[in-house]
């Protein structure tokens, strides 16, 4: 294995249908734009509640890419 480095980031992905979901819309939408996804931890999941009904999902996760910096 050779030496590298990755970044940490968190996102918040959401769905009306369920966690799991929210959480594959968070890493969706971030392999449009970031490179060498590697590990997505989830650090908490809640759900907005609207006239006693689940309205949404909310699922926050770390997820972490090599990061490319510049020499």
């Amino acid at each position: 294995m050779t030496n590298s480095v990755y970044k940490v980031i968190e996102l918040v992905g959401t769905s009306s249908e369920s966690w799991e979901k929210a959480a594959a819309n968070a890493i969706s939408k971030a392999s449009e734009s970031l490179r060498d996804l590697r590990i997505a931890e989830v650090s908490a999941m809640d759900m907005h509640i609207s006239d006693g009904k689940i309205e949404y999902y909310r699922t926050k996760l770390k997820v972490s890419f090599k990061f490319e910096g510049h020499h």
